[in-house]
């Protein structure tokens, strides 16, 4: 086990060092010019543009630029700005372009919405996805097992997006059945407020999830069923419900429990249409608010810490399945 955690961890860095290096070398010939962003399309004089431009130390060679940005991360760095110098703690992000706030303190305000919203949801599309999949095993062939089936595959098929507009749209707006979502701090407005504000996200991504969670358990538990134990089970007068959920389902959660784990990383770092249609101020907001504002440390901060979070995702999945399966050995 510790062989191979050391190779995982070894393999996990190397991951994160060569994102930080792509980023930064995608970003830097971006067709974005920050220092113009900042200093405006009028009413910009030659020497303000300048100055500018020496301050976020974009007058400097790129390959300091990034052995400055390099090692900020793992030992921090000194900014000077306006003649003030801060130190920025390792792992130093940088500052925004646009606010002069450190990149990692504004993405740690924004990660616990954006958790939240991706914690809450998987736990509706987990259980109902594992239960709907389960029942259609334990009915395969018949109608409602084809129903059920047929169901989630056109649900599927429309784009996430367009459900959550609609949702929010009819279900929000013009008939308000849902309430209106927002963000509201637990410890301002007590917890009702506050769940009631995640509840149309977390219904709309944890539904629509869950047609493909259905899917997985299905034909997971349909292979499980089937093999020498389950009816070795069957044959001793165990009920098809204990043989069903106790020695069935105990089999086929585990690769269901993998993709669960690897998905909701892949949620949390592409929040972005759940956030910004209902009005979430996450992680997903603030990637499209920097964007528009050309903040290359702040899109550059969020794309290193989404892939830190797909690495340390992907390792305990890893972990965890091999406890699951005892059939994994690790060497």
């Amino acid at each position: 086990m510790f062989t191979y955690l050391t190779r995982r961890v070894i393999s996990a860095i190397s991951v994160i060092i060569a994102t930080v290096i792509a980023s930064f070398a995608l970003f830097f010939i971006a067709p974005s010019d920050p220092a113009s962003a900042i200093c405006g399309e009028t009413r910009c004089s030659q020497q303000r543009y300048e100055d500018i431009r020496k301050s976020l130390n974009l007058d400097r060679p790129v390959t300091e630029q990034f052995a400055e940005y390099a090692g900020g991360i793992v030992f921090g760095r000194d900014y000077t700005d306006g003649g003030v110098t801060q130190h920025c703690a390792a792992p130093c992000l940088g500052y925004s372009f646009k606010t002069g706030q450190p990149v990692l303190e504004q993405i740690g305000s924004r990660l616990p919405v954006t958790l939240t919203v991706v914690l809450g949801a998987s736990v509706i599309f987990f259980g109902v996805g594992v239960t709907l999949g389960s029942m259609a095993a334990r009915r395969r062939g018949t109608s409602s097992d084809r129903a059920l089936v047929g169901l989630t595959l056109v649900m599927s098929s429309i784009p996430y997006y367009l459900v959550a507009l609609l949702v929010f749209l009819y279900l929000v707006i013009s008939f308000p059945i849902l309430p209106r979502p927002g963000y509201f701090p637990i410890a301002d407005n007590g917890p009702v407020k506050w769940f009631l504000g995640f509840l149309a996200p977390w219904l709309v991504l944890g539904i629509y999830n869950s047609t493909s969670y259905t899917r997985y358990s299905r034909g997971s538990m349909v292979e499980s069923l089937s093999e020498d134990y389950v009816r070795t089970a069957r044959s001793k007068g165990i009920s098809e419900r204990r043989v069903t959920y106790l020695h069935g389902l105990r089999a086929a959660i585990t690769p269901v429990v993998t993709i669960y784990g690897l998905d909701i990383a892949y949620l949390i770092v592409s929040s972005i249409f759940t956030e910004r249609i209902f009005d979430l101020p996450g992680i997903g907001n603030l990637v499209l608010q920097s964007f528009n504002n050309s903040d290359l440390p702040m899109i550059m901060g969020t794309v290193i810490v989404g892939a830190v979070v797909l690495v340390v995702m992907n390792l305990l999945v890893d972990i965890v399945y091999s406890f699951l399966d005892p059939r994994v050995r690790l060497s």
